[in-house]
């Protein structure tokens, strides 16, 4: 079983930051694409930020010049760096992964983590 766990959502106030992490676990041989996605109430999940293994990313527009994902392979583990965050940012934030186990490879989703940004 493979598990991704979000953790660094909060509430902050408009203009502030906050950094996200995912970490993935369990019987993960290759950890390839990983991204994050988010989901505000009412409204269809979307692409936010998405890293390759070699380090390549591509971005929402919506967030470019104020978010930064970045990996550690070592570890497994994906972040999410959140600057001048604005109301409309508020959402539940899921991380995926491509991961391999051994069998098969599949998409691996994250439990979520909420961020809510204050005007």
């Amino acid at each position: 079983q493979v598990q991704l766990v979000e953790s660094g959502g909060g509430l902050v106030q408009a203009g502030g930051s906050l950094r996200l992490s995912c970490a993935a676990s369990g019987s993960i041989f290759i950890v390839n694409f990983m991204a994050w996605y988010r989901q505000a109430p009412g409204k269809q999940r979307e692409l936010v930020a998405a890293i390759a293994s070699g380090g390549s990313t591509n971005y929402a527009d919506s967030v470019k010049g104020r978010f930064t994902i970045s990996r550690d392979n070592a570890k497994n583990t994906m972040y999410l760096q959140m600057n001048s965050l604005k109301p409309e940012d508020t959402a539940v934030y899921y991380c995926k992964a491509h991961v391999y186990d051994n069998r098969a490879w599949f998409d691996a989703w994250g439990q979520g983590t909420q961020v809510t940004v204050s005007s």
